[in-house]
This record gives structure tokens, C-alpha cells and sequence, in this order.
């Protein structure tokens, strides 16, 4: 629960959570809810309801308080009521140790007229304050996920476990995802450049400049990451857990280099190499060298098999045992634990993993937001849980059963 602490003067309340917890989640025209107020505390909290009803769409909605697409990565007009006249909002009040927080995100939509084009922007509110992008967000809150679409995530392309690896990196260091940014907005510019023919020689030399210091900066991050991971399941207790032990690698071009040489070297080799390949990249329409085409690799620890031979089942725990091992490390280096938005997290769990899970979750005392089509497959957390029922656009609390 959160706790308060009165001040002399009694006016004055102050909480205290060694998490980041949301009191109050508003949301307006945004997906299925044209306007919804939903107040909670510091406990984990479970949304149940029918398939369609809404209950991922509110996860989503608290992903958007933080930088990025969001856990669908949608694009902002998609999010909109279908109802409303195409913008939409989400707000949040935010509990840390640090504070309180009221945080704002939306699309803007401003409607084309005889004499001006329409246009869509993102808003983002700290505090009153507007905001020049999302990346303020990352001072206020953190959050990790999981949906049932990362079930897939060892057995798809690179592309989903490249993102899940940059999202773990985010969470320990915020400037990741500008330095991602940077990368495809630099990449793109080349791109262009060379798919036009214009072989300018100091402005490639410049844009590869940039490449080669936020690519091997990115790929540096990807691998400390890993490595911290690494070593936090290696120092757990054996028999600790219910979910096996993961060992994470980030393979790349870069990531491999990084392994024999100083950061600076890495940067040299690399850009060498984007100059070498120019009429490669040109020819294919890309840039075929760099961290965009990297991979997550995952090792059952205990059985020394690849993720990708796994059961489904034995899938799906490895990606919970990283998560939680995320949310322990970030706990630990930072004095926080994230928010946990899990999306139908109890399928594929026996009864022994999701009390574990229920467990674990407690014990972090981090506020993880859970969703299910059954009570029951919750009900293991009793009163340590705050249970809402959704359905179609509305939230009601839920008794304990």
C-alpha cells in the first residue's frame, strides 16, 4: 500500500513507495473509452473481462506515458475513438520516491480547412509543462512489458528481439533511446543520398561520422545490458525462482568487434566500413552494416538449449525470468522498481509458475498490471491485489472472492 506520512502542521501528505506506482489513470476518446477514470494503489492490479472488452487497450494506454510507440507500436491515429474527432488523451498521477508527477500524453488533431492542411503531432505534459518530446517521460516513470505477441519472440525475425533488447537497455539508461533515434534519423539521410546518386564526399564522411559514434554507443549499451542481466541471474539463489535462468547475448557486426577492441577503435572500423560499402547500400537500397541488424540471442541456462528449441511453455517463462530480472536490477541500481504492464500473462503458466509469479510480483512490491479473461487464474493473490472488471469501455472494482 502506498503509506503517508503526516506532516506538523497535519495539512500535508506525503507518500513513500520504493516503486513507481500509478494513483489515477484518465483516459479520453482513447481506443474503446471515450472517457474513463480508473484510481488505484500501490498493489499489483488485475483487469478481467471478456476478449474485446479493453483490457489491453489500457495497458497500452500507460505505455504511451512513456517514450516510444507504445507496446502495440501503433501509430498515434490509430489509438483514436473511432467515436471522437480523431485526438486523443492519456494521463496519469505518478508516485515515485522522488515524488509526485502528472503526466500527459495525446494525439493532437487539427482538422484540415480551405486554407491550411491538417496535421497530427504527439503532446506530452510533465507537470503542466509542455513538453518538446517524449523523452521526459523517462525522468518520471519506467515501465516493461510483455503480450502475447513476444510468445513468437524466439521463433520470428531479429526485429522483435532487437527492440526488446533496446527497450531492457532504455531502462537502465534513458540517452539509448535518443541515441537510437539519432542512429535511423542519420541512417535514413544516407540513405537517401546515396539512393539519389549524390556521392557527396564530406557530407557522407560526416553522416558516417555519426553512424559509427552512436551505432557502436548502442551496441556498447546492448552488451552492458546483457551482461548485467547475466549477472544478476548468475547471483541468484539457485532453486530461487520457478523460472529458469536465462544467459542473454547481443550478437552484431559491432557487438562482436566490441569484444576485441577499444570503443574508439570500433569507431574507426566502422566507419571504414560504411565507406567501403557506399556503392553497396546504394545498389541495395540500405545500410546492410550496423547495429539495425543486430539479434538477441537466449540460452536456457539449466538445459543449455537455444530459446528457439524451447517449449512454448518453457518460452514463455524465460521471457518472465527476464523481465523479472530487469525489474530486480532496476529496483536495486536505481531504488525503483517499474511498472509491469503483463498482458495476458497467466497462459502457458501451470499453477506452480503463476503463484510464483504472483510471488515474485509481491515481493518486489512493484505495481504490475495484469490482465485475464478468468478471475480464477488470479485468485491466488487474494488481498494482495486490486481486482477491476472491464467491459466495453467502463471499469468496475471487483470483490475478492
Amino acid at each position: 500500500m502506498v503509506r503517508t506520512a503526516k506532516a506538523k502542521d497535519d495539512a500535508i501528505e506525503e507518500p513513500f513507495v520504493s516503486a513507481y506506482v500509478i494513483t489515477r489513470l484518465i483516459l479520453t476518446d482513447f481506443r474503446n473509452y471515450t472517457h474513463l477514470k480508473v484510481e488505484t494503489d500501490s498493489r499489483p492490479v488485475v483487469l478481467t473481462g471478456a476478449n474485446g472488452s479493453g483490457k489491453t487497450n489500457l495497458l497500452e494506454a500507460i505505455s504511451f506515458l512513456t517514450p516510444g510507440r507504445g507496446l502495440r507500436r501503433a501509430k498515434l491515429l490509430e489509438a483514436a475513438n473511432t467515436n471522437g474527432d480523431g485526438g486523443w488523451a492519456v494521463a496519469a498521477n505518478v508516485f515515485s520516491d522522488g515524488g509526485e508527477s502528472t503526466l500527459g500524453t495525446g494525439l493532437v488533431n487539427t482538422p484540415a480547412t480551405e486554407s491550411r492542411e491538417g496535421s497530427e503531432r504527439r503532446m506530452v505534459r510533465i507537470d503542466g509543462q509542455n513538453m518538446s518530446g517524449s523523452t521526459a517521460l523517462a525522468d518520471h516513470i519506467r515501465v516493461s512489458w510483455l503480450t502475447p505477441q513476444m510468445d513468437r519472440l524466439f521463433q520470428e525475425g531479429p526485429g522483435g528481439r532487437r527492440r526488446f533488447l533496446d527497450r531492457l537497455a532504455f531502462g537502465f539508461d534513458p540517452a539509448h533511446g535518443k541515441r537510437m533515434t539519432s542512429f535511423e534519423k542519420v541512417m535514413r539521410e544516407r540513405n537517401r543520398l546515396l539512393k539519389e546518386g549524390r556521392y557527396d564526399r564530406h557530407w557522407l564522411a560526416s553522416l558516417e561520422r555519426t553512424l559509427a559514434e552512436t551505432g557502436t554507443a548502442i551496441a556498447a549499451a546492448r552488451r552492458e545490458t546483457t551482461a548485467r542481466l547475466n549477472d544478476a541471474m548468475t547471483a541468484a539463489e539457485s532453486g530461487a525462482s520457478a523460472f529458469p535462468k536465462a544467459e542473454l547475448s547481443a550478437e552484431g557486426l559491432l557487438e562482436g568487434w566490441l569484444e576485441e577492441m577499444a570503443a574508439l577503435a570500433v569507431e574507426d572500423r566502422y566507419r571504414a566500413e560504411l565507406e567501403a560499402s557506399r556503392r553497396l547500400d546504394s545498389a541495395a537500397g540500405s545500410t546492410t552494416i550496423g547495429p539495425h541488424r543486430s539479434d538477441l540471442s537466449v540460452l536456457h541456462k539449466d538445459k543449455g538449449m537455444a530459446a528457439g528449441l524451447c517449449s512454448t511453455g518453457e518460452q514463455k517463462a524465460l521471457l518472465i525470468s527476464i523481465i523479472l530480472g530487469d525489474a530486480r536490477l532496476q529496483a536495486g541500481r536505481q531504488g525503483r522498481a517499474p511498472i509491469l504492464l503483463l498482458d495476458e500473462i497467466t497462459a502457458h503458466l501451470d499453477q506452480t509458475r503463476r503463484v510464483a509469479l504472483f510471488d515474485e510480483i509481491d515481493e518486489m512490491k512493484t505495481q504490475a498490471w495484469m490482465t485475464g479473461t478468468d478471475y480464477a487464474l488470479f485468485s491466488e493473490l487474494g488481498n494482495r491485489a486490486q481486482f477491476l472488471t472491464v467491459d466495453n469501455g467502463s471499469v468496475c472494482q471487483t470483490a475478492v472472492r
